[in-house]
């Protein structure tokens, strides 16, 4: 049985058609327009262009955003101006074919989950240090999403009382503490500070701005100011953790997303932050932390498996 998964980025529109099995038999990726009706049409024709190459059973579209509970409706989408979209009837109708709509960090758990570094496992919950952090929960084998349809947000829980405004209205979110935004505003800061923020400082001057490569390319080489904003990073997300142990009671967390790619050195702090924080540390069992195995294929392959399932 074959679908077609189609993630809609910021940036890039990535579909293809994924097997029963997880894997991806061809694939497509365009730009994503900036206006609406012009995003729908991409969409609606990357779906027809696959489909029309291969026996597809039904399509999965992830997209940013709150869905409601009967995954057909967009009521909120961060970067997009869907308003309460009914974004399933409008592709229904277009592509005279099932659709299934989902929270795009639910489709990449999902497909970890399935398929990647969550497999074998019954509790997971996934974690993407990207622009933001996206969120996602598998609990006794089902993908959770709440009584309303938007849960697993866990990028959006309160981090830090009064802290630092978010893109979603609230003050002190996760994600303005544990993302690749935020890496970068703690390399800035240690940059300003001078002695071991000095390379980050070199690159300041250099560029006009601190980029998430130059970190990457810092860390790797072992600077101590790029390696010290990562720990801080890396620390919040672990922190967090604690607190979703005591909630969520995961086997296990996989941690995805740009900032992910550095590997152990991500996962290091993490691990030791989330040992510090855990209700009852030392005497409750404690979750493994894993890296993302899909990378940017997370999304578009969990996506089709769910829309294979009806779900």
């Amino acid at each position: 049985m074959l679908n077609v998964g189609i993630d809609i980025g910021g940036t890039k529109i990535a579909g293809g058609v994924v097997d029963a099995a997880g894997g991806i038999l061809d694939k497509r990726r365009v730009d994503t327009p900036v206006e609406v009706p012009a995003l729908v049409d991409a969409v609606v024709a990357m779906a027809e262009e696959l489909r029309s190459r291969h026996d597809v059973t039904a399509i999965g579209v992830a997209a940013a955003g709150f869905i409601d509970r009967d995954r057909s409706t967009v009521i909120h989408a961060p970067n997009i101006a869907w308003r309460n979209e009914p974004l399933r009837a409008v592709l229904e109708s277009r592509l005279q074919a099932p659709v299934s709509i989902e929270n795009d960090a639910n489709a990449a758990g999902w497909g970890e989950f399935r398929f990647g570094a969550g497999r074998g496992r019954s509790h997971m919950v996934m974690l993407t240090m990207g622009t933001g952090v996206g969120g996602a929960v598998v609990s006794d084998g089902a993908l959770y999403r709440g009584g309303f349809g938007s849960g697993g947000e866990l990028g959006h829980v309160r981090f830090l009382r009064d802290g630092l405004l978010c893109g979603c209205g609230q003050k002190g979110c996760l994600e303005q503490y544990a993302s690749g935004r935020a890496l970068q505003r703690e390399a800035a800061e240690i940059a300003a500070r001078g002695g071991i923020g000095q390379a980050l400082a070199d690159v300041r001057d250099a560029d006009g701005t601190i980029h998430g490569t130059d970190i990457s390319r810092l860390v790797q080489a072992g600077d101590p100011g790029a390696l010290e904003a990562l720990r801080r990073v890396a620390s919040a997300l672990g922190e967090a953790c604690g607190g979703f142990q005591a909630v969520l009671d995961p086997e296990v967390f996989v941690i995805g997303g740009g900032v992910a790619q550095l590997g152990d050195v991500v996962l290091e702090p993490v691990r030791a932050a989330y040992a510090a924080s855990l209700p009852g540390g030392g005497d409750r069992p404690m979750a493994e932390f894993a890296l993302a195995r899909l990378g940017n294929d997370a999304g578009l392959i969990g996506v089709a498996d769910l829309a294979g399932r009806g779900r």
